[in-house]
């Protein structure tokens, strides 16, 4: 049987750290409601205690969305997380996010302290937010890089004080996917009282393998991926929604499934690129412009004949209307063909051999043919050519 994995989507929080990309409080309601009707399960709204300005911004969206979980991220210190709570009051589902660094780079360096400090530290943390909200998410910072046994301490006493959720970060896009996962197996096995929350996966893109290493994290026991829209976040990005949400769609051998109306993937990716300011580079999966587009001739031939032959996702399945057929000086008589058709052209063999040699020329000195241009040369080069 199939298991429902859920989607925790951090566009409004870890994905507006991206400089540049700050949004005002109606943009992130505008965004949290496109997500509502996208059908993440959780939406972390923000950092409440960082800013008024925030804080409004997480009150707002808390009051808006209905049906998915509400987060606030905190630190492991009262005031964050009593902030946090007065912004996440008017939910209907709320969730305090707090947590604190692992690894013995952030405990010594970053937090110069002890590691039975950070047990202490963590205990508390998640029990005081527990005063405030039954739903606590706890997050281990830097669990990617830090010692196992010592994660799977911190995480114990999480659960002992009531945490729901466990976060294991790959804070620094660090682990390989052999490596995260096998993380997870051995939390899920060796964590006492890990039956009693879901772990989350949370990794960043510094070395491109955060999508890779949440699907890793799933396979061997996360039940939660966190991700944003298009990907973005810190430095290089976090876990991207879209390819996470489709990876699992089309490999229904790994026996999961989330709740996302995956035809609404291009529209509100669109739209968090159009509100962050942050153009969608053309190659990226799922919803980048080249995407479902194809300039090769072998590839046109194969797409035009039967789109499967070169394309695993039918484009409508993400929102897309149809694949694109480019017409470069790399492109056949079949894709000539094709886009002729659509302008109300049907070509002869002898039509269509006049026409490609010319279209040939243009193209040597044009990146694209455009309708534009090929409308000009059928009407230079064919009879009666558009209806």
């Amino acid at each position: 049987m199939a298991e429902r994995i859920h989607i925790f989507d951090t566009t409004l929080r870890d994905g507006e750290q991206v400089p540049g990309c700050k949004l005002n409080s109606a943009q992130k309601i505008e965004i949290a409601l496109a997500l509502e009707e996208l059908g993440v399960d959780v939406i972390e709204a923000g950092f409440p205690v960082s800013s008024p300005g925030d804080f409004d911004a997480v009150r707002q969206v808390a009051g808006a969305v209905r049906r998915p979980v509400v987060c606030g991220l905190s630190r492991a210190v009262e005031n964050d997380i009593k902030t946090a709570a007065g912004a996440l009051a008017g939910a209907v589902r709320p969730r305090i996010h707090t947590g604190i660094g692992v690894s013995e780079i952030h405990i010594r360096y970053k937090l110069r302290t002890t590691p039975e400090d950070i047990l202490h530290r963590a205990a508390a943390a998640v029990r005081y937010a527990k005063s405030f909200v039954e739903d606590v998410e706890f997050y281990a910072e830097d669990a990617g890089r830090a010692d196992n046994e010592f994660l799977a301490r911190v995480l114990e006493v999480a659960i002992k004080a009531g945490a729901t959720v466990l976060n294991i970060p790959d804070t620094t896009g660090y682990c390989l996917p052999e490596q995260y996962g096998a993380k997870i197996r051995y939390l899920m096995e060796n964590v006492r009282g890990i039956e009693k929350a879901i772990l989350s996966t949370h990794c960043h893109n510094d070395l491109g393998l955060a999508t890779a290493n949440s699907i890793a994290g799933v396979i061997q026991g996360a039940r939660q991926i966190e991700c944003t829209i298009n990907g973005i976040g810190e430095r290089a990005g976090n876990t991207s929604l879209e390819e996470s949400v489709m990876i699992l769609r089309q490999h229904p051998d790994l026996k999961f499934f989330t709740g996302i109306n995956t035809r609404l993937l291009n529209p509100v990716s669109q739209l968090v690129s159009e509100k962050m300011g942050m153009p969608v580079q053309p190659n990226k999966a799922i919803v980048g412009a080249n995407a479902f587009a194809h300039s090769s001739g072998i590839h046109q031939d194969g797409v035009i004949k039967k789109r499967e032959t070169y394309e695993i996702i039918d484009p409508l399945e993400v929102g897309v209307d149809h694949s694109r057929i480019v017409l470069t000086a790399r492109s056949g008589r079949a894709a000539l063909a094709y886009r002729a058709k659509n302008l109300g052209c049907n070509l002869t063999k002898d039509e269509l051999d006049r026409v490609y040699a010319a279209f040939l020329e243009v193209a040597d000195r044009k990146k694209e043919v455009d309708d534009a241009d090929l409308g000009v040369l059928l009407e230079q080069y064919v009879v009666s050519a558009i209806a």
